[in-house]
């Protein structure tokens, strides 16, 4: 996966943006202000931090040596993926949406409503 496709990834979700809080270097992805996605889109290797269901982080640890506990973030629920190619860009696709799906299914009803989100339609 190429910066350009993580970023494109991140911003097709509805209402993501993308913004530069920390420095003009580190890219940071947020729907309704809450972070979804991290990544330093120049840094080599590309690595990007994405939210996770703590079991799932785990698993995903367990099988990929890419993906690790997030990087100056809660290990219990986020993790670190080095894009280099060992995990699948489908898998990666995955992961940014989940991320994106835990922070929306966390807001008010009233602003997963302005988002149109349901998270039926995400299972699917």
């Amino acid at each position: 996966m190429t910066p350009q496709e993580l970023k494109n990834a991140c911003l097709a979700l509805t209402g993501a943006r993308e913004e530069f809080p920390f420095d003009d270097t580190n890219s940071v992805f947020k729907v309704t202000g809450k972070i979804f996605a991290i990544s330093r889109l120049g840094g080599d290797p590309l690595r990007v931090s994405l939210k996770c269901e703590p079991e799932l982080a785990v698993q995903l640890r367990a099988t990929y040596p890419a993906i690790t506990p997030g990087y100056h973030l809660n290990k219990r629920h986020w993790n670190t993926v080095v894009l280099d190619g060992t995990v699948p860009d489908p898998l990666v696709l995955d992961m940014i949406e989940d991320s994106y799906d835990l922070v929306v299914a966390a807001l008010p009803k009233r602003e997963r409503e302005k988002l149109h989100w349901n998270a039926l339609s995400r299972e699917e």
